[in-house]
């Protein structure tokens, strides 16, 4: 049987009001009366039922984080981001795993506005200003995380996904390449920037060729398939460079080229990836890459959350810019001569 405000205070010798100001406000009890509470809290073993106050105050003290994929270690890296600025606020920060389906999206959302979340965090599947709009209507803010807000309607944390598309392309171009294949699943908005930026790069160079290798995921497997596909082509006709629109993708073909196939990397096939994941560095070759400031991203978005939650009214886009990191895949003095 749990133990209630009211079993403290008659032990206490107190009334119900003493003992929650005892728990909230002791400044305002003489230390004699905290000190019986608190020992009579001790000796019952009662616990404050925090869900309930905060939800009678019409909010409660943590933020509803969605993410695309748990399993990217970008999206992991966002959350602990997201995690530290929330605790330094005495907020905690609830996960939601769209696994980039509509529906448990909506279900997440569903879930953060009945439990009356301080505000929410989402890396939206699609487009969802109506359902946001929803949530603000009732006093629940939202930020966009690793997606630009289009019309401005909502604040908004992202990474210019072209200029880093352009940077990798420009990168295997300068080292010598050519023959370019993206690889990744174009349906996704943030691949199809990285994509864009990977086009205008290939055009501002002549005699180079990018094809798109499409990918169903973001994953190590989609990427050890698509690298399958590459290896097993004639050497003539094969791409002398890839960019894969993740680092687990990358990491998929670095595996199908080095590990299952006799394809040497960079020699044969430079490989550039894209997040700067922790794995990049430490794969059977360094794997350069593009960096986001993945922590960042989810400190500055809760720090957007709250700004809101305080009343701002300007809807603030922060737009970081990516960075290059040059590994063992992609520098080879052999590429640089190649044409």
């Amino acid at each position: 049987m749990s133990v209630s405000v009211k079993d403290v205070a008659a032990l206490a010798g107190v009334s119900v009001g003493t003992v929650s100001n005892v728990l909230n406000r002791p400044g305002k009890v003489a230390p004699a009366t905290v000190e019986r509470v608190q020992d009579a809290i001790e000796r019952l073993g009662f616990v404050r039922n925090d869900a309930a106050r905060q939800l009678r105050a019409g909010r409660s003290r943590s933020i509803g984080l969605v993410v695309l994929d748990v399993r990217n270690p970008f999206f992991t890296d966002v959350a602990r981001g997201a995690e530290g600025r929330a605790a330094a606020e005495d907020l905690s920060i609830l996960l939601g795993n769209s696994d980039d389906d509509p529906t448990r999206e909506s279900g997440y959302l569903d879930l953060f506005e009945q439990q009356r979340v301080h505000g929410v965090l989402i890396t939206p599947v699609d487009d969802v200003p109506e359902r946001l709009a929803r949530l603000r209507s009732r006093g629940i803010p939202a930020v966009l995380v690793d997606r630009l807000s289009e019309g401005g309607d909502f604040s908004s944390v992202s990474v210019d996904d072209v200029a880093g598309g352009h940077l990798a392309v420009r990168h295997l171009v300068q080292t010598g390449r050519r023959r370019i294949a993206f690889v990744g699943p174009t349906g996704v908005r943030q691949v199809m920037d990285r994509l864009e930026g990977a086009r205008r790069a290939a055009g501002e160079q002549e005699g180079v060729s990018l094809e798109v290798i499409e990918t169903s995921a973001l994953s190590v497997l989609e990427g050890r398939a698509a690298g399958e596909r590459i290896r097993d082509r004639d050497p003539q006709h094969r791409p002398d460079a890839v960019f894969a629109a993740n680092d687990l993708l990358a990491l998929g073909v670095l595996q199908a080229l080095v590990m299952l196939g006799s394809v040497s990397v960079p020699d044969d096939v430079a490989i550039i990836g894209y997040d700067d994941i922790d794995f990049a560095a430490a794969a059977v070759v360094p794997l350069s890459s593009i960096r986001q400031p993945s922590e960042l991203i989810g400190d500055r978005a809760v720090e957007l959350l709250l700004a809101e939650v305080q009343g701002a009214e300007e809807r603030e886009q922060v737009v970081f810019q990516p960075e290059l990191v040059v590994r063992a895949s992609t520098a080879t003095d052999a590429g640089r001569s190649r044409r």
